[in-house]
Formats: C-alpha cells, sequence, structure tokens
C-alpha cells in the first residue's frame, strides 16, 4: 500500500515523503493515527496545498525576525541596580531582566531564552549581548549598568 507521510514518523519515514508500506501497518496505523495519507491525486493535490501555505508562512516569519532584528540591532538599554563595595551589585542581572527592560523600552516582546548571556552580570559597566531570533539572525545589544540612586 502507498502512502503519502503528513508527518514524521521515526525510522520510516519524514513529512511529504511517498513510501510502500505493509497494508495493515498503513490501515490500522497510520491512516487512523493521521499520519499518513492513502496516495491519490487528490492527497498529492492536498499535500502541495499544504506546502505551498507552509512555504508562505515560512517567509513571512522569517520577514518579521529580520524586521525585529533590524529595529534590536545597536541598540542600548539601560539597568540600574543596588550596588555595594568595589561596584559589585546586590543580586545580578539576568536574561529575563534584560527582556524586561527591552520590552519597556522598545515595546518589542523578546523571549528571555533567546537572550544569550554566558552568566548573569554582576558589576558596574556596559555589556554587549547577543540576541539569538532565528538561526543566522543574531542582533546586538549593548547593556548598560549604572548605580541606582537611594533616597
Amino acid at each position: 500500500m502507498k502512502v503519502i507521510f503528513l508527518q514524521d514518523v521515526p525510522n520510516v519515514a519524514r513529512a511529504g515523503e511517498i513510501k510502500e508500506v505493509a497494508s495493515g501497518y498503513g490501515r490500522n496505523f497510520l491512516i487512523p493515527q493521521k499520519l499518513a495519507l492513502l496516495a491519490s491525486s487528490r492527497a498529492f493535490s492536498l499535500i502541495e496545498a499544504q506546502r505551498k501555505i507552509s512555504a508562505r508562512n515560512q517567509q513571512q516569519t522569517e520577514t518579521e525576525v529580520v524586521e525585529v532584528a533590524n529595529q534590536l540591532d545597536g541598540r542600548e538599554v539601560f539597568l540600574k541596580a543596588q550596588v555595594g563595595a568595589k561596584d559589585r551589585l546586590y543580586g545580578s542581572i539576568t536574561n529575563a531582566d534584560i527582556a524586561a527592560e527591552l520590552e519597556s523600552a522598545t515595546g518589542l516582546v523578546i523571549d528571555k531564552k533567546k537572550i544569550e548571556l554566558a552568566k548573569p552580570i554582576h558589576q558596574l559597566g556596559s555589556y554587549e549581548v547577543t540576541i539569538r531570533l532565528a538561526k543566522d539572525v543574531i542582533p546586538k545589544i549593548k547593556v548598560t549598568v549604572t548605580e541606582k540612586e537611594t533616597d
């Protein structure tokens, strides 16, 4: 029985592939689980339409990511923190703090997991931080940590 795979099935096939499988496997597992369709001209057209929609959505997403990267690249973010002896911070500045400040400064919501910070910031000063929005899209921002004035 020939089927068109709708989803990846480990050790069998990837989505979009057409393969010959055992009749019982196709009829009793793949088709009921909506992992594959019986190969027919209607199924081919359905798969082709899904590929076109997926490609269009992928292109639109890539364009949006590049636009966000252009807005972020070179931006400077200022954070204030309480300081102790030798310009050492009480606590630290983490990627969550940077994400929150970016959102309030630019209005762009950036996931804290995308902010690449080797370790939390514990000293006053300026730091260059990268944000991995996509595989090849990595804007850099400057984070400046200053002392918070106490009353």
